[in-house]
């Protein structure tokens, strides 16, 4: 009812309006008659569409009845019939709505792509590595560093090396103190080791302290010099054992030792050894196609690739490479 009253009042008063213009008077007359009485009509109007807009349209005042008013006395007759006409067909007229087609959904947490959980059943090495390059939070990176200690060290040790580049000072640090202890414990037991030795030389002593310095070196601890020093010793103390009493395992460990120092001829006579001494082609195969590799003998990588049983091919780290060669 009062939008009624309001629509009538202001339809009066803007008749008035114009109707005083009808009578010539002048300027300053003019602007009385007609000023006033659109103006007072122009906020009855107002008024009277606020009224019957729907609630989310009212706010925030004053600025939504502020706008109608404005459109309406500031634009004379076109102001006001567009403005009622707008509100009118939005009201009676209004769109339809139309099906969404995508879903708004946040950003997920890293590691957001999938991890192959065949490979690892507990945690993912490119996932970790992941956390610590992308995630913002140095809470979730301290998370990834703390998940290594579950891994085997040649999965754990590239995570907590790529930790040390990061900007975080306590990651950095809490990386650093991982690596240190997992070094200083292979040294203290090859600083046991070598006190036996000399105190009571045997074959059994020796073949450990090959294992444990082999281990720096498998584990990525040493590089460089020290790297180069470390397997020199691990050979000898491997070639010593194996003079005293020679086994399959520990042919084994001096072939992959030579491996590493990239003497080819010197890795296949041991392996040859090891498998004199009864190691089996599946286990030597992998090791005797990193011997031809080093060779460029790549014909005998894949021979010796397809001597692993199928079983073994499908596991990692072999999946990968025999999918490459083979």
């Amino acid at each position: 009812m009062t939008s009624k009253w309001l629509f009538s009042g202001a339809l009066a008063f803007e008749l008035g309006s114009w109707g005083g213009l009808l009578s010539n008077p002048s300027l300053i007359e003019g602007l009385y008659l007609y000023v006033v009485p659109h103006a007072i009509a122009s906020l009855m109007l107002a008024a009277a569409l606020w009224l019957v807009l729907p609630r989310r349209y009212r706010f925030p005042l004053p600025w939504s009845p502020l706008l109608l008013f404005s459109l309406i006395f500031f634009i004379p007759v076109v102001g006001a019939v567009g403005t009622i006409a707008g509100v009118f067909l939005g009201l009676y007229l209004p769109r339809r709505e139309r099906e969404q087609g995508w879903q708004l959904t946040r950003m997920p947490s890293l590691p957001y792509r999938a991890v192959d959980q065949w490979q690892s059943p507990l945690f993912n090495d490119g996932g970790l590595q992941d956390v610590l390059q992308l995630a913002g939070d140095s809470e979730r990176r301290l998370a990834a560093l703390l998940a290594t200690r579950t891994m085997p060290g040649n999965e754990g040790i590239p995570v907590l090396k790529l930790a040390l580049r990061d900007p975080e000072d306590d990651v950095r640090l809490l990386a650093y103190s991982m690596l240190d202890q997992r070094e200083n414990r292979i040294n203290q037991h090859i600083e046991r080791l070598l006190e036996l030795q000399a105190e009571s030389p045997s074959a059994g002593t020796r073949a450990t302290l090959a294992s444990w310095y082999w281990e720096l070196a498998y584990l990525g601890l040493a590089q460089g010099g020290v790297l180069r020093h470390v397997l020199t010793q691990a050979l000898e103390h491997a070639a010593a054992a194996l003079e005293s009493e020679p086994s399959g395992e520990l042919a084994v460990l001096a072939g992959r030792i030579q491996i590493a120092r990239r003497q080819s001829l010197e890795a296949r006579r041991y392996l040859q050894q090891a498998a004199d001494l009864g190691v089996g082609p599946s286990r030597l195969a992998p090791l005797l196609a990193e011997v031809a590799f080093l060779e460029h003998r790549y014909r005998e990588v894949a021979v010796q690739l397809q001597r692993i049983p199928p079983a073994l091919q499908a596991k990692p780290p072999l999946a990968a490479t025999v999918g490459y060669w083979l």
